[in-house]
Order: C-alpha cells, then structure tokens, then sequence
C-alpha cells in the first residue's frame, strides 16, 4: 500500500472480489484467512458493505455478494457501449452486416451495443437490449466456447437461422478481461458467413477487449 491508498477500501474491495468468485458465500474465518486479518477486521468491513447492500448474510452466516452491486452495475453497461462503438462502427462498415456487443447477463446473452451499416440496402434489424440464451446464436455460443475452453483454433463461431429464420451470424469472445464476458459479432441475411468476417470478427473483438482494458 503507497500513502495515497486507503488500506480499508482495499480490504472492502477485496471481500467484494472474493464474494463475487464463489457461488456459495464465505464465512468470516474463511474472509479472515484469505485478506490475511483478523476477524474482528472482517466484520467491521461486512458490516458496512452490509450498510450499503453490497454484501448480504445468510442464516447461516456466509457472506455473499447483495444486491447493491446491480445498481452499480447498470451504470457499467454505458461505458462499455461507449468503449466499444468505434470499433463496432469500423466492423459494420466493413462487412456490411450489423454489428453487435454482448454481454453475458445472469443465463442470457444481452445486447448492449448495436451498429447497423449506413451503405447496405438491406441488413438483419437486431436492437440494444435483445436478450437470447447463452446457447443460440453465434454470440453466446461464442462466450459458452470460450468459458469452456473449447473455442475453435480460429477463434469464432458461426451460426445460421438460430435466433432468425435465414440470418447467419458470426461472433468471437472477449478475452483478456476480469470480471466481463462478452463477444463481438455480426449478423446478416445470408445463407452462409463469407469466409473472410470470422477472422474480422476475431480482429474487432480484440480491439473492443483493447478498448476497454
């Protein structure tokens, strides 16, 4: 820890980061023994996380992450838009066919970013805030494949007429990145993806994940 840093918030934060990799919560002594504090330490800092629903107890007296977090996290979804749009843009001027941000949220695939082309005469409509299940469509499958370790050495995924009849799509993960998943991909009205979007995909993916380190 340097003068300028709080020791308390880092140890805050730190519970929150812990809570948040566990599906069934920690106990005080387990909090305890991973910061490396006493106990006492750890329910002062539960007790104000608990303050600002950041953090919840059960019966049991496992702490887990609250709810608090979803408010904070709403405001996540604009920055990352913002973050990725020039990317987006270049992707769906390029291919001709929208491109689309997705982010995982709780079992869902949801999109937080859309770009249509400005020079097609046509193109798939596929809006901000299109949710679909992790397991139809390029884009949640491509976030499946790459929580799997089983992405394809080319590092895309291709689908056709999952989520609309006639529309194929193409989407590459996010990689790289703590705490957020995600792809980037297009959709279009097409048979088959040309040959040549998968490794464009793939390329605007890793801008995007660029962009938002």
């Amino acid at each position: 820890m340097t003068a300028e840093t709080s020791q308390t918030l880092d140890r805050g934060l730190r519970v929150l980061k812990l809570l948040s990799d566990t599906d069934h919560g920690l106990t005080v002594t387990e909090l305890s023994h991973k910061l490396g504090v006493n106990r006492t330490v750890v329910y002062r800092l539960l007790a104000t996380l608990e303050q600002h629903a950041l953090v919840r107890r059960d019966l049991g007296g496992r702490a887990r992450v609250g709810l608090g977090v979803l408010r904070l996290g709403r405001q996540v979804h604009p920055l990352v838009r913002e973050a990725a749009l020039p990317a987006l843009r270049s992707l769906a001027e390029d291919i001709g066919a929208t491109a689309h941000l997705t982010l995982v949220d709780g079992t869902e695939a949801l999109a937080v970013a859309v770009v249509e082309p400005t020079w097609t005469d046509y193109h798939v409509a596929y809006r901000t805030g299109f949710r679909h299940p992790l397991d139809r469509g390029a884009a949640g499958k491509a976030i499946l494949a790459a929580r799997q370790g089983a992405l394809a050495v080319d590092g895309f995924t291709l689908t056709h007429g999952e989520l609309e009849a006639g529309a194929s799509g193409a989407a590459a993960p996010l990689v790289g990145i703590t705490g957020l998943e995600g792809s980037v991909g297009v959709v279009m009205l097409a048979d088959s993806v040309p040959e040549r979007v998968g490794p464009r995909v793939v390329d605007a993916a890793r801008e995007v994940a660029d962009a938002l380190r």
